[in-house]
């Protein structure tokens, strides 16, 4: 790559600039064009509109994907982009490597157009090749919106819309040989947004499912402090530390697909526990959502003041365990034993048709006690049925270890075939005989388990489930379970909320999910979702157990900065809710003491008939699919019949959640309720698990800003329309370009809402309470 030609003079500036502008006074500077490049280079690149009227000209929008002006020529590729951010002090630096093809017999020129926050400066813009300077520049806002307004006139490509109101960096021409690729490089700076010990970061991109342009991001912050907690509700990001205060930290997300923009924020340390809120108005319940983001001091305890724990495995040694599966699972009983700290404890039980024990309560960790375990360990048979009621009885039953989190790791292969087996009974022994308020991890081990109990007993303790599929290694599972248990350092964690003149109330939230507050080990962070009913300073205390003594926490929070922006909120909150929804009902068809259903038609019941139009409604609205609505994807659904669309619901519920107990079908709805119970990202395309194992996701369900869109018969569909269930007809029809499609647009740009006028087709969306319909195709 040619050397990025700039004058050092400017770059200094630039660099001086940002470190001492405050954010007031970088707003009002950048009112002008901010330019990296001399003057005199600037001048001699070529005019905006003569650069477009060049018949192998191309825009290249890397958030999006690249545009072509040229008729009948191969068009320019956008292949991968690398994204390297370094935050130093709340300041950010993001460099972009763009990565482009021609497959084309003609050189391409193209201009690089980039989306940028508001407070961005140009630090540096390269490409291969020789060239007398390249340049790149920070248009104004205005400039900026003609600039968008001439492509989309000249493209007709509504996809453009989705960044109009940004502020745009433009590059001067450069070029793409005949046949082979171009390597872009481009940074900016820009200052980040803090609201009190929260930092965040946003890199602008498409949401849109079409675009699969492929990328990988890399994040350096550096901070005086140290870093708490680390969040993103956009990407999945492998964290490591690179020093011993934690105020040095790297991200990872390896190349991928998954469209939106990349969102990061960051706590910095407190005494105690740091914590922050994000939250999204919605007066149309009274108030709106958030998300309380909350971590732990990364030094919180040495390893004398961590808390220790009590680990009992219970082992099922029926018949059907014989071979590997018992193999596996004895040998992941020793991993688990001796990566037990010394002042931890520990205890084994057996059980088939009978339950056995290696000791009659966790006993400590001492050479003596390993070895013996080993050889209890060695001696086990498999043989006999499956007595999961005794089996748990005498788990819960043990007598606690003081000073110590008891915490049960039990394996089943089977449905309960010996003593009590009826579903219900034993979920309710659990709850009454758990005094001691054990954290009972289950793992379900094959097909043949009765999922919807494991679920239970494991959400009930504060605890999740794991399921071990046909042909995959128990030792392994129990293991990358047992590794994140480590360290407990919070737990039975409570919440209590006071309004703005001090004093608790139980009416400004409701809706909080998750309803039991996990514990927090080391590593871990708490993600609460919840609505709030009130416009008032929002006060919060969270009380628990932190590192063997009784600690409370206090945070006052200011819902004046509610945000639009912070879409990702109510969408997280509705999946984690349909989710406990789902849950209801399959809790609430569960096995009686016979043997049988409680219930055929579960639905016959109110109770379970609101129940699921709930989970319909929150679908609609928010466009999230599972295996329960994925129909709403399907061609041919009637998307303005809402009774059809609730009789189907019903009957996937009932054809799925209530009678599959056990059984593929049972096992991957249980993988699909543990990871959505947690769910902290996005997932635009509503990928779940299907009862054959396999990865569903869909193309024609978008979820953007802050609406969700159907495609139905060629036609997106605002899924406002459907869940309130209104005529799908429109009050209003423009064309595409219009001059009422512009007013639409600059009211909805106002808004941050302009990416609902950039899908492809035609759109049937409600704006200022009236179906107007989009027509973006040629009529």
């Amino acid at each position: 790559m040619v050397s990025t030609a700039r004058k050092e003079t400017h770059r200094n500036a630039a660099q001086e600039f940002l470190r001492r502008a405050r954010p007031g006074v970088l707003g009002a500077l950048l009112i002008g064009a901010l330019q990296f490049g001399s003057p005199r280079a600037w001048s001699q690149a070529r005019p905006f509109q003569e650069t477009f009227s060049s018949i192998s000209s191309h825009v290249i929008v890397p958030q999006a994907r690249a545009y072509s002006f040229a008729r009948g020529g191969a068009a320019v590729e956008l292949t991968s982009i690398d994204a390297r951010v370094v935050i130093r002090e709340r300041t950010a630096r993001t460099t972009l490597d763009i990565h482009l093809l021609n497959p084309g017999s003609q050189q391409a020129e193209a201009v690089l157009l980039l989306p940028v926050p508001g407070q961005a400066v140009v630090s540096s813009f390269a490409f291969d090749g020789e060239t007398a300077e390249p340049t790149a520049r920070l248009l104004p806002r205005d400039e900026a919106r003609r600039t968008y307004d001439d492509i989309v006139r000249r493209l007709k490509d509504p996809a453009l819309l989705e960044f109009a109101g940004y502020n745009l960096i433009r590059s001067s021409v450069f070029p793409i040989p005949a046949g082979g690729q171009q390597h872009l490089r481009i940074s900016y700076d820009h200052i980040l947004k803090v609201d009190g010990d929260r930092v965040d970061y946003i890199l602008p991109r498409s949401e849109a499912l079409a675009n699969m342009v492929p990328w990988s991001l890399d994040v350096r912050i550096e901070e005086a402090r140290p870093i708490s907690v680390v969040y993103s509700p956009s990407h999945s990001l492998v964290q490591t530390r690179l020093d011993t205060a934690g105020k040095v930290i790297r991200l990872h997300c390896a190349r991928s697909s998954d469209p939106g923009a990349f969102r990061l924020s960051y706590l910095l340390e407190r005494v105690g526990m740091s914590a922050s809120l994000l939250a999204y108005p919605d007066p149309s319940i009274g108030g709106g959502y958030f998300l309380l983001m909350a971590g732990l001091p990364v030094k919180a305890a040495s390893e004398e003041q961590r808390v220790p724990r009590a680990v009992t495995i219970v082992i099922d040694r029926s018949g059907s365990m014989a071979g590997e599966k018992l193999e596996q699972t004895l040998a992941a009983a020793v991993q688990v034993i001796e990566a037990l700290e010394p002042k931890e404890s520990f205890n084994i039980i057996d059980y088939a048709s009978d339950v056995a024990s290696f000791a009659a309560q966790p006993v400590p960790k001492t050479r003596e006690n390993v070895l013996a375990a080993r050889h209890y360990l060695a001696s086990i048979r498999p043989t006999g049925g499956t007595n999961i009621h005794d089996a748990l009885l005498a788990s819960v039953r043990q007598k606690e270890t003081p000073g110590q989190l008891s915490i049960i790791l039990f394996l089943t292969d089977g449905l309960p075939t010996v003593g009590r087996t009826g579903e219900s009974e034993i979920r309710e022994m659990v709850k009454k005989a758990n005094t001691g308020g054990k954290r009972i991890f289950t793992f379900g081990v094959g097909h043949d388990v009765n999922v919807p109990l494991l679920d239970a007993i494991s959400d009930e303790t504060r605890a999740m489930g794991t399921y071990v599929l046909p042909g995959e290694d128990v030792e392994v599972k129990v293991a990358a379970v047992f590794r994140r248990l480590g360290g407990p350092l919070l737990s039975d964690l409570a919440l209590e909320v006071r309004d703005a003149a001090g004093v608790p109330t139980t009416r400004a939230l409701r809706e909080l999910l998750p309803s039991r507050l996990p514990d927090l080990f080391e590593g871990d962070q708490l993600v609460l979702l919840g609505q709030y009913k009130t416009e008032e300073k929002l006060s919060f205390q969270l009380t628990g157990n932190y590192l063997g003594h009784k600690r409370s926490f206090r945070f006052s929070f200011d819902l004046a900065q509610a945000s639009f922006q912070n879409a990702f909120v109510p969408r997280l909150w509705a999946g984690r809710k349909i989710t406990f929804l789902v849950d209801q009902i399959r809790q609430g068809s569960a096995a009686d003491n016979s043997g049988s259903l409680t219930g055929v038609d579960i639905f016959s019941d109110p109770r379970f008939r609101e129940l699921a139009d709930e989970i319909l409604r929150l679908s609609t609205r928010f466009g999230i699919l599972s295996e329960y609505t994925s129909f709403l994807a399907t061609e041919g659904t009637r998307l303005d019949d809402w009774e059809m669309l609730a009789t189907s619901c019903r009957m996937e519920l009932n054809r799925r959640a209530v009678h599959d107990r056990s059984g593929p079908s049972a096992v991957h709805q249980g993988r699909n309720f543990n990871e959505r119970k947690q769910q902290v990202k996005l997932d635009y395309s509503n990928g779940f698990w299907t009862a054959a194992g396999e990865r569903a996701s869909f193309t024609n369900v978008q979820q953007i800003c802050d609406r969700a869109f159907f495609n139905q018969n060629g036609q997106w569909v605002d899924s406002n329309l459907i869940a309130s269930g209104a005529e799908l007809l429109p009050a209003e029809t423009y064309s595409f370009g219009s001059a009422e499609h512009q007013e639409i647009l600059s009211h909805l740009v106002s808004q941050g809402r302009q990416g609902l006028l950039s899908l492809p087709g035609d759109i049937l969306l409600r704006v200022r309470g009236k179906n107007i319909l989009i027509q973006n195709s040629v009529h």
